[in-house]
């Protein structure tokens, strides 16, 4: 099993997927107060198959909540589920309960078998809709999962889970054990001598972070300009994230060869 991520074109089109994301930030939004209000009355916990039964029934007379597949109503109540067992096993190492989460700012959600086809190329069919993404490699096995995600952006990303059964190839063979320790200046010390030092992208892009932050804190809340300053923060440190991933990826190949 892997996962591939691309990335949806920027189009007017893409409006109707912010639309159901909304949508199930709704429908998890109601779940969660189901869960809080029958633990108020019968002093239990609600189970999922009469949450998902529940949801059913209510989804039939809603037009706004029909935008959210009905497998995907089923993954959003079975990830409730799994935080409320999470919490069941660790509250007394500090653990809380799911909890309610801002409609605009809800991520994701996921389509398991139903609810979306691949034509071929980098177009996709998702509801009666079909968009394009960034086909930068090849989709190779059975597709398990689609997830929709956005980011604080506002850009669209396409998660597709495979089920790949090929064994993958081993590059190199050795008899020789090496050990590793990962820091944080001293990215990776090995037994055999060598080092790599980290660059530090957070370091070095410090000032803007910063700059972008007093501007932020100056704006009033609620405006435009506020928002427009929130983004430009944002972007700094997707920046950094984007440079510390793409990093690792070009230096684990070269320490993989070399060991």
């Amino acid at each position: 099993m892997k996962t591939l991520k691309f990335k949806l074109y920027t189009h007017k089109r893409n409006r109707y997927l912010k639309r159901s994301l909304n949508a199930a930030g709704v429908i998890y939004n109601h779940a969660i107060a189901l869960h809080k209000r029958y633990y108020r009355i019968w002093g239990q916990h609600l189970s999922c198959a009469k949450l998902q039964k529940h949801i059913a029934k209510l989804r039939k007379r809603n037009r706004f909540w029909q935008l959210v597949g009905s497998q995907a109503v089923q993954d959003i109540c079975q990830r409730i589920e799994k935080g409320y067992q999470l919490f069941f096993k660790n509250h007394k190492q500090g653990a809380r309960p799911p909890s309610f989460k801002k409609v605009k700012k809800y991520k994701s959600f996921t389509l398991k078998q139903a609810g979306y086809k691949f034509l071929g190329g980098n177009r996709l069919k998702i509801g009666k809709r079909v968009y394009q993404f960034w086909n930068s490699r090849p989709i190779e096995g059975i597709v398990k999962t689609l997830t929709i995600k956005r980011t604080p952006l506002g850009y669209l990303f396409v998660s597709v889970v495979v089920d790949n059964k090929t064994e993958p190839t081993i590059k190199a063979e050795t008899s020789r054990i090496a050990g590793f320790d990962f820091g944080l200046k001293t990215f990776l010390t090995c037994s055999e001598g060598f080092t790599i030092e980290s660059p530090q992208f957070l370091k070095q892009s410090l000032s803007k972070v910063r700059s972008a932050s007093k501007k932020l804190s100056k704006k009033l809340k609620g405006s435009k300009g506020r928002e427009k300053a929130r983004l430009h923060l944002v972007r700094q440190y997707e920046k950094v994230f984007n440079c510390r991933r793409d990093w690792l990826e070009e230096a684990s190949t070269p320490t993989y060869q070399q060991i």
